[in-house]
């Protein structure tokens, strides 16, 4: 029987730690002396007491542990719920008063997408940019952790909820406690996210814009604070550290925590960030090279492009430096297939991830050596480690349910924006995009572009993709199938 009152509890903790978080941005904009100091307020107070009511109605509930039904209610109705109380300061300030548009902006916050409807974002007071920023920052690793690290304070075991939230099929355990695992992965973001801002001060950036774009960093989200996003910063050393940082942002935690540990033989050892960073090498000095016979310019500047456009992608970052569109001839289509890639599992990015990719191409790889000798016996590894049935079915099963979600949403978008310019090109990137929580596509929501001019419609089929993405598809999926809500 499912525990309602657990899940109400649950929720109710995580929109009070919403509703203090919702506080901060009251402090920035009060020392900049900006607008927006009371509907901050209000918007803090009013999240803030709806998750003391379900607190209160929940606290009857005897249950010291979370089971895996209720895990994933929770977790469901937790980003909903955070992605509706999140509107307050966009909706209640006026700074959207399009509600769904308001709407479609928290969510690509809150699962870290980065894909915007504001036009001119520069505009927007400096507490509400910095909300904007914050959504990524807590998305990025999940409120839903930070609320699983805390919760000895209240009494509850949040194992299935660990295992709902966390990012990937490779939960890899850092410590045996999931808890102590949860407080060691907010611990490292906490500390990268930290050191970053501090390197992007040093390098020239405003104390404001550094924490902006710090938190959206980490958080591979790509919301920037300038409209022109980081074009709109020249100076090299800002784009190096951003490219490195994205990078390290799209690890596996459980990677970036050895190596801060000296442990190199976990970090070259590990397939999937070996594979990662092979990738990330050889398309950077691919597009890096086409940008340098294609266009008259600098070397550098040429492998910089393009090497911070391939990360920025490939992590779901979504960062625009340059028109990537606008690099060689093929680059669009490069790009676009880039969407599907995804950064390694265990990390704040979206998309497929690199482990399903290289799984899969193991056992394409077995398949055709057993179709030369049927009698051949190839065990199928990963990490030194014999891969078993039930994970391969989980990631082809993942991947084809990818497929065919991003096909029938290319058919539905595209007949939404019917009679629209580059329907074929809009409807298909801004699926991808938001499906894999990258943010620029091609075409009208293309990297010089943004999602502002789309159909009602349109925007809640792209906010039902990104919750999709950002909770790994099953998570939300499992809830549609009528044996899910059985005894």
């Amino acid at each position: 029987m499912i525990n309602y009152q657990i899940i109400a509890r649950t929720n109710g903790m995580v929109l009070s730690i919403l509703g203090l978080l919702m506080m901060l941005p009251l402090f920035v904009s009060y020392y900049y002396d900006s607008s927006g100091d009371n509907m901050l307020f209000l918007s803090a107070a009013i999240t803030f007491l709806s998750g003391e009511t379900l607190r209160y109605y929940g606290k009857s509930s005897t249950a010291t542990s979370i089971g895996r039904k209720e895990g994933y209610i929770i977790v469901v109705l937790a980003w909903v719920s955070m992605s509706l109380f999140s509107i307050l300061p966009y909706y209640l300030g006026g700074y959207i008063s399009d509600f769904t548009k308001a709407f479609f902006e928290s969510v690509s916050g809150l699962t870290t997408t980065g894909a915007t409807v504001i036009k001119d974002i520069e505009s927007l007071p400096k507490g509400i940019l910095f909300w904007r920023s914050l959504t990524q920052w807590i998305g990025g690793m999940g409120i839903i952790v930070l609320t699983v690290a805390i919760f000895p304070l209240f009494g509850l075991s949040g194992v299935e909820l660990y295992r709902a939230e966390v990012p990937g099929p490779s939960k890899e355990r850092l410590h045996p406690r999931v808890l102590d695992t949860a407080r060691m992965l907010w611990g490292v973001y906490i500390g990268l996210t930290v050191l970053l801002i501090l390197l992007l001060f040093c390098f020239g950036m405003s104390f404001y814009d550094a924490i902006n774009h710090g938190f959206t960093t980490m958080a591979t989200g790509g919301f920037s604070t300038k409209n022109a996003s980081i074009a709109a910063f020249s100076d090299r050393g800002i784009q190096y550290i951003l490219l490195l940082f994205m990078f390290l942002a799209g690890s596996n935690y459980a990677i970036v925590f050895y190596a801060l540990k000296r442990e190199w033989k976990k970090v070259y050892r590990h397939e999937e960030f070996v594979t990662y960073t092979t990738i990330m090498l050889l398309l950077s000095l691919s597009v890096g090279a086409g940008i340098y016979f294609y266009q008259d310019v600098a070397l550098e500047r040429a492998f910089r492009d393009g090497a911070f456009q391939v990360v920025s992608i490939v992590t779901t970052t979504g960062f625009v430096s340059a028109d990537y569109t606008q690099f060689f001839p093929s680059s669009s289509v490069l790009f676009f297939f880039l969407l599907f890639t995804g950064a390694c599992s265990g990390s704040t990015s979206g998309g497929v991830k690199i482990i399903r990719h290289l799984v899969l191409f193991k056992h394409i790889k077995t398949v055709f050596s057993k179709l030369v000798n049927p009698r051949l016996v190839v065990p199928l590894q990963l990490h030194d480690k014999a891969i078993k049935k039930g994970y391969l079915q989980h990631i082809t099963g993942f991947i084809v349910t990818y497929g065919f979600l991003f096909l029938i949403g290319c058919l539905l978008m595209s007949f939404i924006l019917s009679g629209t310019e580059d329907v074929f090109e809009t409807a298909l990137t801004a699926v991808a995009t938001c499906l894999g929580n990258v943010g620029p596509g091609l075409g009208g929501v293309g990297p010089t572009d943004n999602f502002s001019e789309l159909p009602h419609t349109g925007y809640w089929l792209l906010i039902f993709y990104m919750l999709l993405g950002r909770l790994e598809l099953f998570s939300v999926l499992v809830l549609f199938f009528p044996y899910f809500w059985k005894q």
